[in-house]
């Protein structure tokens, strides 16, 4: 197939997740070539070829899995018995998952959401800022590439994109508003859940989260407080620890 750069376009403008697929590496003998390339999607529909068999099949579910994490992964196999082939030649390759910007939703516009705001444009992160008080975004100022919005908790459930892709940082004005954003995103499919608050709110939280809302693992999966502790406590350097943290999980360091 020579037309991937269409191929590629055509699925962005769909936003369809898919992992791309190419041969960076052969040794002796193989298959396939170097820059045999196939574009795999999350139902296993696969476009192009790196030469069949065993070994692509082994590929396609490698290929999902990188789509499910959103990482980029890079494998080295020997053809020998467990690909039912006996060339004995090595085959590198790498596979790219595509159309999964990570979604970062900041509850909270004030200064650390801000800071974490500039901090964080211009990575993978897809930002949103999200802060409840009306005609707050009149005091603020972030740049043109943060979303902003100022729904009412209750919409929330229904207008983030909760699921492997999502990452959620909660620092609002309001303990109350906090918490309710804490079980709502613990309720909900995540790959990190950030809080700010001193050891008081966490074993605040996670006390009513396990005996008001019967979550047995209470505030436990919660990165709380968010952010390493890189040391310092200005909204910057606050802001600078939490960008690191989030940064660690999306790159799986």
């Amino acid at each position: 197939m020579n037309n991937w750069i269409e191929l590629l376009s055509e699925f962005k403008q769909k936003k369809q997740p898919i992992a791309f697929v190419t041969i960076t590496k052969v040794l002796g003998s193989a298959p396939c070539r170097v820059g045999s390339k196939m574009i795999v999607t999350k139902q296993k529909e696969i476009f192009g070829t790196i030469g069949g068999g065993k070994l692509e099949f082994q590929v396609i579910d490698e290929a999902v899995i990188a789509i499910n994490k959103n990482q980029l992964k890079d494998f080295k196999y020997t053809l020998g018995p467990e690909f039912e082939q006996c060339c004995g030649g090595v085959v590198e390759l790498i596979i790219e998952p595509m159309n999964q910007a990570p979604e970062l939703y900041l509850f909270g516009a004030g200064h650390i959401g801000i800071e974490i705001c500039n901090v964080l444009k211009d990575t993978p992160f897809n930002i949103t800022l999200l802060d409840s008080r009306k005609d707050w975004i009149n005091t603020i100022k972030i740049d043109k590439s943060i979303n902003y919005s100022d729904i009412d908790f209750d919409l929330y459930k229904q207008t983030i994109n909760w699921g492997p892709n999502c990452y959620v940082v909660i620092l609002t004005h309001d303990h109350k508003l906090d918490f309710e954003i804490t079980a709502l995103a613990l309720h909900s499919e995540t790959n990190y859940i950030g809080l700010i608050g001193s050891k008081t709110k966490k074993n605040k939280f996670n006390n009513m989260l396990k005996n008001e809302l019967n979550f047995e693992a209470g505030i436990s999966p919660v990165h709380c407080p968010v952010g390493l502790d890189l040391g310092g406590n200005t909204p910057k350097e606050i802001a600078i620890s939490v960008a690191a943290e989030l940064l660690k999980v999306y790159y799986g360091k």
